[in-house]
């Protein structure tokens, strides 16, 4: 009966502003009308970097920049999530409208500008949260900052007490100048502080080892890439997530609405942010977990993804089309692929076919 309703409301939600369609849907949640995620597989189950996954399957950072709705996302099925991106102070973010559906596209654009309560008001949130999937605290800095390095090692300090796992978000292209810290010279100050600050908080505070995960902008140069993967493994970084929106627009059906400024996800997004992604496991010889995230709008392109080198997966825009019942689709088709091929468990799929990937031209 609530999966039937959620799917009629898919249409109207669709009419509605695209930001008051994303309210109400977290209010909807906030109120329990969702429909739940059922059992889980074993062979979806993973342990990375010591933490235990239900399934590979997460929501993106964007939808829950607050931590309202954790729980629920859990119960309806992901087995991680993503709260923020939430920067030290809080922020309006740009001026409306900033978001803009590509429904002919399956793809949307924003330009938000990490629009969010701030540290606290998440913090606070989240002190008395479930512990029935991992969370990932997403942070970034604030657009005025004078130091925006500070910023990430506030983010973690605030956090470190709450998140199972940190998503270092360095690649927005909403935030003027965010993305520079993805040069090695900018990388190695960013992660510098932030190593020496997790093992000062692990000395004096007896706190537990909490991994960092290091998002990247699928527009990063070629040519530079192999660089910049060598300043993250140098520095030990956890996890690689691939990828970010993109402000490439080439095969666009809308190209009014695809001339608006910001960031693409969805499926225009897939083959470029899975190249990216097996190009990434191939530099890294698939030694670091890696999260694929960008135009995974069914059970094929999550099989892809994972296929193309990514240990976890995430959604967010395929689920704005396809509504709550793509979990359980991705779901399926996963355990699908691993009784096709007679595998175990999902970790076999990873990678298997990173150099079909690796190979492909992207314009």
């Amino acid at each position: 009966m609530l999966k039937g309703l959620m799917t009629l409301a898919r249409p109207a939600l669709l009419a509605l502003d695209p930001e008051k369609a994303h309210e109400l849907t977290l209010r909807s949640l906030e109120q329990g009308l969702y429909p739940r995620g059922g059992q889980n597989d074993q062979r979806l189950e993973q342990t990375v970097w010591g933490l235990k996954f239900n399934n590979p399957l997460g929501m993106a950072a964007g939808f829950d920049k607050n931590g309202r709705v954790p729980g629920p996302l859990f119960k309806m099925g992901f087995g991680f999530c993503e709260a923020g991106t939430v920067t030290p102070h809080p922020q309006d973010g740009n001026p409306k409208p900033r978001v803009f559906r590509l429904i002919k596209d399956r793809g949307v654009i924003n330009r938000l500008g990490f629009n969010n309560d701030g540290h606290d008001a998440l913090a606070n949130r989240l002190l008395s949260r479930s512990h029935d999937g991992v969370l990932s605290i997403n942070i970034g800095a604030n657009k005025d900052s004078a130091d925006r390095i500070e910023d990430y090692c506030m983010g973690l300090k605030r956090f470190y007490d709450v998140a199972d796992f940190f998503t270092i978000n360095i690649s927005s292209p909403n935030t003027p100048g965010l993305r520079d810290l993805q040069a090695p010279d900018e990388l190695d100050a960013l992660l510098e502080k932030l190593t020496k600050l997790r093992t000062q908080l692990m000395d004096e505070d007896d706190a537990p080892y909490r991994p960092m995960a290091v998002k990247l902008a699928p527009d990063i140069d070629e040519g530079a890439l192999p660089a910049i993967i060598e300043r993250l493994q140098a520095h030990k970084v956890d996890s690689i997530v691939v990828s970010n929106t993109t402000l490439a627009r080439t095969g666009l059906v809308d190209r009014s609405t695809g001339a608006q400024a910001g960031g693409l996800s969805g499926r225009p997004l897939f083959e470029r942010s899975t190249r990216m992604l097996a190009r990434i496991y191939q530099i890294t010889k698939g030694q670091i977990p890696l999260i694929g995230i960008g135009g995974i709008d069914s059970g094929e392109t999550a099989v892809a993804k994972l296929c193309a080198g990514a240990t976890l997966i995430e959604l967010y825009t395929g689920l704005i089309y396809e509504g709550p019942s793509l979990i359980t689709n991705i779901k399926r088709a996963l355990i699908r692929h691993c009784e096709e091929n007679g595998y175990s468990s999902i970790e076999q799929a990873i990678g298997t076919k990173a150099d079909e990937w690796a190979a492909k031209a992207i314009s």
